[in-house]
C-alpha cells in the first residue's frame, strides 16, 4: 500500500532566468494550481520547501513562510528542508510522512533555487560550502575536482572510458531537447563532448551539470484522496537513505558509494520490489561519471560495468531501464532545491502520458528517483508506482 500520492505538478522553465527567487515560486505554484480544477488554496494544510542555499545565492533565510505568502497559503504545518542537492526530495519525503501519519491531508511541496543572482565566482564558492570547509575547502575541494577524482579512479579500476562517460551526456542532452522546460535544448556529438573545455580532468564542460535557476511544485495527498484530484497519480511506495562520513578522507573507495547501495536496498525493501522491477529511473547525473556509478550501486548492472551498460544502450529508450528521460541534471539543469521535485514531476507526467511520445516509457509501472548530496556521501531514493 502506498503511503502517499503525488497528484499534481507545476514547473517553471529552467535556465538562466531574469525571474527572482519569489517569481520562480509564483510561476511554479500557479502552474500547479492551474493544473487542478477542484483544488482551492484553503485545501492545502501543509507546505514543505526544498531549498539548498538561498542564504548565499539570494541572501534570504526563513524562506518557507515567504513561499506561503507568495502562493496565498496559510498552512497548519510549514517547514523548509535542506540537504544540499537532495533538498527537494527530502521535502517530498517530509510531506509523504506527514500525510501517512495523518498530520496533513493535502501538502504542497515547492523546490526552488536561484543560482544566477550572484557573480559566478560567488555562486561557485557557495556550492563549495557543501564540503567540509575547514578541511576539504582549503584544499580546493568542490564538486568538479571531487567527481574528477571519482572518474579517474573508476577508469583505473574498471577500464571505464571517457567515451562511455560522454555517452551519458549525449543521451541526456538528446532527451532534454524533448523537454520544453529544460535549461539546455541542444544535442551534442561524442566528439563535441570530449572536445569541450576541460573543467577537471577527465571531466569536460559537457560532463558537468549547469548553474541553473528553476522551481518545481507537486501536490501530495493520501492514496484515498488522490482520486479527488486526478485519475492517475504517482503513488509513493518506498524510501531509502544512506550516509557515510562527510570528510573526503573518510569516504573509503570513492568508486563504490555504499550509502547508495544501502539506500537502494532500503527503498526496494519498503516498496517490496527489486531492481529488476524498475521501468525507468531518474538518477542524479550531476556529472557523467555519477550516472555510471549509480547504475552499478542500485543494482542495474554488476560493479564496474556501468560504462558497458551505457555503451550497450541499456539506459536509453528501448534498453533495460531508461534513465533521465527528461534530460537529467546534465540536460535539464540542476537548480539544487528544485531537482528532486522536478524528478517527481517527470514520474507523474510519465504515468499520465503527458510527455512527448519519443520519451514516454509506455506502460511503465514502477519508477525510481535518486539524489545524492555532498561528496557522494549521502544518498536518497524514492520509489513510485502507477497503482496504489
Amino acid at each position: 500500500m502506498a503511503m502517499a500520492a503525488v497528484v499534481a505538478a507545476g514547473l517553471t522553465r529552467w535556465g538562466v532566468r531574469k525571474a527572482t527567487w519569489k517569481e520562480l515560486v509564483q510561476e511554479a505554484g500557479k502552474a500547479l494550481f492551474d493544473s487542478v480544477e477542484n483544488l482551492d488554496r484553503k485545501d492545502v494544510d501543509a507546505l514543505f520547501v526544498g531549498a539548498a542555499d538561498p542564504e548565499r545565492f539570494v541572501f534570504q533565510a526563513h524562506t518557507a513562510p515567504m513561499v506561503a505568502e507568495q502562493l496565498g497559503l496559510s498552512p497548519r504545518t510549514i517547514m523548509r528542508t535542506e540537504m544540499a542537492c537532495a533538498s527537494g526530495q527530502m521535502a517530498i519525503k517530509a510531506a509523504a510522512a506527514h500525510v501517512a501519519a495523518g498530520v496533513s491531508e493535502v501538502a504542497l511541496v515547492m523546490g526552488v533555487e536561484k543560482m544566477n543572482a550572484a557573480p559566478m565566482a560567488e555562486s561557485q564558492t557557495s556550492m563549495a560550502c557543501v564540503l567540509d570547509r575547514e578541511w576539504d575547502g582549503v584544499q580546493g575541494g568542490s564538486a568538479p575536482p571531487f567527481f574528477a577524482m571519482v572518474a579517474q579512479r573508476h577508469m583505473h579500476e574498471y577500464g571505464t572510458t571517457r567515451e562511455q562517460m560522454a555517452m551519458v551526456s549525449q543521451k541526456n542532452h538528446h532527451f532534454s531537447t524533448t523537454n520544453p522546460y529544460a535549461h539546455f535544448q541542444k544535442e551534442f556529438s561524442i566528439e563535441r563532448i570530449l572536445g569541450s573545455l576541460v573543467v577537471a580532468p577527465p571531466l569536460t564542460l559537457l560532463d558537468c551539470s549547469g548553474i541553473t535557476d528553476g522551481a518545481a511544485a507537486v501536490l501530495v495527498t493520501s492514496p484515498e484522496r488522490a482520486r479527488d484530484f486526478t485519475d492517475q497519480a504517482a503513488y509513493i511506495k518506498g524510501f531509502g537513505q544512506g550516509v557515510q562520513g562527510n570528510n573526503v578522507t573518510n569516504l573509503g573507495d570513492i568508486t563504490k558509494w555504499p550509502p547508495l547501495t544501502m539506500a537502494a536496498e532500503e527503498a526496494y525493501r519498503t516498496a517490496r520490489i527489486g531492481p529488476e522491477d524498475l521501468d525507468f529511473a531518474e538518477l542524479h547525473d550531476c556529472f557523467t561519471i555519477s550516472e555510471i556509478i549509480e547504475y552499478e550501486a542500485i543494482g542495474l548492472c554488476p560493479r564496474g560495468e556501468g560504462g558497458k551498460y551505457i555503451e550497450e544502450g541499456q539506459s536509453d529508450m528501448g534498453g533495460k531501464v531508461p534513465c533521465n528521460t527528461r534530460g537529467g541534471l546534465l540536460g535539464t539543469g540542476h537548480p539544487l532545491g528544485a531537482t528532486g521535485v522536478g524528478q517527481a514531476v517527470e514520474v507523474l507526467w510519465q504515468f499520465q502520458s503527458k510527455v512527448p511520445e519519443e520519451r514516454n516509457v509506455t506502460g511503465a509501472e514502477v519508477a525510481l528517483c535518486h539524489n545524492l548530496s555532498g561528496a557522494a556521501n549521502a544518498h536518497h531514493i524514492t520509489i513510485y508506482g502507477r497503482d496504489a
